[in-house]
C-alpha cells in the first residue's frame, strides 16, 4: 500500500512523530509549511494561534509536491491548537480535494487532544478512516516508548 504522510509542526513535535511513522512505514513525506515564517514565541504564540482556530483563518501555504491519487493511505497529523487541527492543515484540506481514500490521523498535544479528529473527519468526508492516535509531548517522550506506540498504532491500520 502506498502511502503518504501529511503533517504541520510548529514547534517539532508533530515533526518526530511523522518522522518515526515515516521510517516504520516506509512512508512518502510532506510537511506542510506557512508562507510566513515569524515564529511567535511565549504567550503571543497561543493568543496569535487561537485567533487563527477562533476566527477560522487559513494562512497562505508554500506548494506542496504531493499528487494525492498517487496514494492509496494518506495519514494526516497535525499539533492541537485551542482544541483544534491547526490552521495550516485546515488551510490544506480546504484546497486539496480528498476523497475515496483511506485517511488515518495523528495529532500532537499538550493538554489534551480536544475536539480535533472529529474536527477533521468533518473536513474529510468521503474518505474511510483507518484510525487516530494521539500524542501527548512526543518530543519529550522517550524514544523508544513513542516508537513502540507508533508501531502498536500502524499494526490497527491495515
Amino acid at each position: 500500500m502506498k502511502t503518504a504522510i501529511i503533517f504541520y509542526s510548529y514547534e517539532g513535535s508533530s515533526l518526530v512523530t511523522a518522522d518515526l511513522i515515516k521510517e516504520a512505514i516506509n512512508a512518502d513525506s510532506f510537511r506542510i509549511r506557512t508562507v510566513d515564517k515569524k515564529k511567535r514565541k511565549g504567550f503571543f504564540k497561543y493568543l496569535w494561534g487561537g485567533r487563527q482556530v477562533v476566527f477560522n483563518i487559513k494562512p497562505a501555504l508554500k506548494p506542496l509536491p504531493v499528487d494525492i491519487n498517487a496514494y492509496d493511505l494518506i495519514i494526516l497529523g497535525t499539533p492541537v491548537w485551542a482544541g483544534s487541527p491547526a490552521p495550516a492543515l485546515v488551510s490544506f484540506l480546504h484546497n486539496t480535494k480528498i476523497t475515496g481514500k483511506k485517511i488515518a490521523l495523528f495529532c500532537s498535544y499538550a493538554g489534551s487532544s480536544g475536539e480535533v479528529f472529529a474536527k477533521l473527519k468533518a473536513l474529510l468526508g468521503g474518505n474511510t478512516f483507518a484510525g487516530e492516535i494521539g500524542f501527548k509531548n512526543p518530543a519529550q517522550m522517550e524514544s523508544a516508548e513513542l516508537k513502540q506506540k507508533i508501531s502498536s498504532w500502524i499494526k490497527t491500520l491495515a
